[in-house]
């Protein structure tokens, strides 16, 4: 039954240039290295020439996971908002697909970090014998590890363990933010609900109308003629 599998997230998809079909294939593979990289990129954080050069064939995908990793985005998303610590954890697991191994490693790379700058820091993470054992040239990195066979859980995505912005960070910004609710929403399964064309839609506009009715004239005593107005018979 092993063909009837359905991969789930402990199983990743590997993108890869080895296996492309057709112009939709590349584009799925840019995301994929986005989503890696960045976990979201928008419009403004897009690079269009490193996505020009890959689609032509003229940079590897290392490359263009270089290219993101010295962007200006992960610069100003990653770096600045975080101690040296903490980017390289957040360059170790989007980049070797794992995270680190002790505390140890965790200096280790912060040193590389602080010595050679961060673009020294990343030719070491993409030219180390496990990057290129494990992705090579054509392969865009993924969270590896995410079973193991002696947990009963397996690991817990990168961008849910590690939020982007470090703890000072987060509280300069004001968030996590206490919303509090003051209306009570009630859940209405999908059958129960109103489809289009149903009266019950239009109850609460017709009880919203307040049709303006003209006010009834005044009349006095003063302004009626008693005399041709009280009816006489005539002799």
């Amino acid at each position: 039954m092993a063909a009837y599998d359905v991969p789930g997230d402990e199983q990743p998809r590997v993108f890869s240039t080895d296996n492309l079909l057709d112009a939709s294939d590349t584009d799925a593979l840019i995301e994929a290295a986005y989503r890696q990289i960045f976990f979201h990129a928008f419009k403004w954080d897009r690079e269009p020439f490193l996505e020009s050069q890959l689609r032509n064939a003229q940079i590897t995908v290392r490359d263009f996971i270089r290219g993101l990793l010295l962007s200006e985005t992960y610069y100003t998303s990653f770096y600045e908002k975080n101690s040296n610590y903490r980017f390289v954890e957040h360059s170790v697991e989007r980049v070797l697909g794992r995270s680190v191994y002790s505390e140890r490693e965790k200096i280790a790379w912060s040193i590389v970090v602080a010595t050679k700058g961060i673009q020294g820091f990343v030719d070491a993470l993409l030219d180390s014998e496990e990057y290129v054992g494990v992705f090579g040239y054509n392969t865009v990195p993924y969270q590896r590890r995410r079973v193991l066979p002696s947990r009963d859980g397996g690991e817990m995505p990168t961008n849910l363990r590690l939020p982007r912005y470090d703890e000072y960070y987060r509280s300069v910004l004001g968030f996590p933010q206490i919303v509090w609710q003051n209306q009570v929403r009630r859940f209405i399964p999908q059958e129960q609900k109103a489809t289009a064309g149903n009266p019950s839609q239009f109850l609460g506009m017709a009880r919203s109308i307040r049709p303006a009715s003209a006010a009834p004239a005044r009349v006095t005593t003063a302004d009626i003629n008693i005399a041709t107005k009280v009816p006489y018979r005539q002799l």
